[in-house]
């Protein structure tokens, strides 16, 4: 079951909510196991080092598996960041190629790049952050290469033009079928059981320790707990790049719509 409804939550309740969580389970074993825990290490925390061992070891690969993910989840996402960029770039370098063009044809064909911008920063991209793929877009481009086959070039110089225009055509194509395979991209199931389940391995051989002062043994729990849910809140926020306040923005487009598209008035 997805739970990306806390993804519609404010970063910083996200987060909270996360270390609380981690927390409250730390808590809720450390209570229960607290006499048994004594009875293991007989009064006398002999076991203590062992755990401490134990412990140091178990946490270390935790932390490496936790760190590699993290890691790439922040690659998928300056990856997702890219595909953006560099669709802005080719959209904006295909509407300067048709500016050169003789009027109406210029116009018409602007006309459909700005259409095109339009329906993807205003309808797909709030579709894109539910994980939903919109194909509308498809359709303003198909009316946009159908305008531009139906010019004829006149001279040497306007096919040229024209070669170089489609072939920045073509390249504005290819980077919105990237975009749009990415939209579904985040961490597989069983690496998210691995982050879950590493953790509350952790919390659980902390529950190991035996303290004469109950309240220091408290306090530790609570502090690596919120450790853990932290680092779970870092690889979660930086999954599914689309969603959440954190995520890739249609931005770069926005800047190419108003900077370069808006027609002067």
């Amino acid at each position: 079951m997805h739970l990306y409804w806390v993804y519609d939550l404010p970063n910083w309740l996200f987060g909270i909510l996360t270390v609380l969580v981690f927390v409250a389970i730390g808590l809720a074993g450390l209570y229960p196991t607290r006499g048994w825990i004594r009875q293991v290490h007989a009064g006398e925390h002999s076991h203590n080092d062992i755990v401490g061992f134990y412990m140091a070891g178990v946490t270390v690969l935790y932390a490496v598996s936790v760190g590699l993910l993290a890691i790439g989840a922040w690659a998928t996402y300056s990856e997702v960041q890219g595909k953006t960029d560099h669709e802005a770039a080719v959209l904006a370098g295909l509407y300067r190629d048709i500016s050169v063009y003789p009027e109406p044809a210029r116009s018409i064909m602007q006309e459909d790049l700005r259409r095109y911008a339009k329906q993807v920063i205003d309808v797909g991209w709030p579709l894109q952050r539910q994980g939903i793929v919109l194909n509308d877009e498809g359709a303003v481009l198909s009316e946009f290469q159908e305008h531009f086959m139906s010019f004829e070039p006149q001279n040497e110089r306007q096919k040229i033009l024209a070669a170089e225009a489609y072939r920045t055509f073509n390249e504005l194509t290819e980077s919105r079928r990237v975009r749009l395979n990415s939209v579904s991209e985040e961490m597989p199931g069983p690496l998210w059981a691995l982050v879950l389940a590493g953790a509350f391995i952790c919390i659980a051989v902390s529950w190991f320790y035996h303290t004469e002062n109950f309240r220091m043994h408290f306090w530790m729990t609570v502090l690596f707990s919120s450790l853990l849910g932290l680092l779970i809140y870092l690889v979660a926020v930086l999954d599914n790049p689309y969603r959440g306040k954190v995520s890739v923005t249609p931005e770069p487009l926005e800047r190419v719509y108003e900077q370069v598209m808006i027609p002067p008035k």
